[in-house]
């Protein structure tokens, strides 16, 4: 059975979001490293995960193992917060054995488990392992915890967003410090502007997102921030169509940045920069830079 089979019923669409961004990373660990098998998943509660992703398995042995801290090898990387491995699972002193009737029935021998740590705090864990006793060497260990990184970096967008999102839609808070109205207006703009900087941000790092389902879940976070930066506004239907490039450009102008900024941000020569700023103005009507992103922003292209 394959993480391609796992079950995603009963599953929010969080969930299911981030279930993608496990298989994904294991799917590269797999590739990167030519482990025999790859699993993990994340914590749904403290200190405490279910294996809910797996590549590779020849059975359904690990699939919703629960793993507590302390227990296993996994445990123990949950513990400790860092990379642990063993060269031969069933002959290893320093873990506890909880789930050996799981690992043999996958006959796995050389295991290693990376944390998933987000500000400090563990949110998964991934495991890597081989069905024969061998060492496993710094190159498979570096690409395990680059894969970790990368699942890491999902969770930051994603915490961030929903943190952006919920901030702005929440009522100015009500005691005396602020009661007054155009206090409570300039915390509600500054909110806004933190809003778009995230959205120049999440849409200059899209494009570098080679797995096309993350890139859409980003892209599609990117609209909801656009949303919430104009709470009850009336998003008119313009006719205009910006190209997904034009838009990263636009997003990024909007935050100040230069064409040769942008142009690094983005991942794009300065002179392709242009080529699409002037694209963008062109479809927008807009005669200056600022211009076009005001244009934009009132036809709901842009945060």
């Amino acid at each position: 059975m394959t993480s391609a089979t796992s079950g995603a019923s009963g599953m929010g669409a969080e969930a299911v979001v981030e279930a993608v961004e496990v298989r994904a990373a294991l799917l590269r660990l797999r590739r990167a490293t030519g482990l025999q098998i790859a699993f993990g998943g994340l914590l749904r509660e403290p200190r405490r995960m279910r294996i809910a992703e797996l590549n590779g398995a020849a059975t359904g042995a690990l699939r919703g193992l629960a793993i507590r801290s302390g227990n296993g090898l996994g445990g123990r990387a949950i513990a400790l917060s860092r990379p642990c491995a063993v060269t031969d699972y069933r002959a290893a002193r320093h873990i506890s054995h909880e789930y050996d009737a799981a690992v043999a029935a996958e006959g796995l021998r050389s295991v290693l488990a990376v944390p998933v740590v987000v500000r400090r705090k563990v949110r998964g864990v991934l495991y890597g392992a081989l069905r024969q006793p061998l060492t496993l060497g710094d190159r498979t260990l570096d690409a395990a915890v680059a894969a970790a990184r990368d699942v890491e970096q999902s969770l930051v967008v994603r915490d961030e967003v929903e943190r952006l999102v919920a901030a702005e839609r929440a009522p100015a808070p009500d005691h005396p410090a602020r009661a007054d109205e155009e206090v409570r207006a300039q915390v509600r703009a500054e909110v806004r502007a933190e809003v778009r900087e995230i959205h120049s941000e999440l849409r200059a790092l899209a494009p570098r997102i080679v797995d096309a389902g993350l890139r859409a879940d980003l892209l599609s976070m990117c609209d909801r921030l656009t949303a919430a930066a104009t709470p009850g506004a009336v998003v008119r239907d313009t006719g205009i169509a910006l190209a997904p490039r034009e838009l990263d450009v636009l997003a990024c102008v909007a935050t100040g940045s230069t064409n040769a900024a942008a142009a690094s941000r983005l991942g794009l020569r300065p002179e392709t920069v242009k080529s699409y700023l002037r694209a963008a103005m062109r479809k927008l009507g807009a005669h200056t830079r600022l211009e076009a992103v005001a244009a934009a922003r009132r036809a709901g292209l842009l945060a």
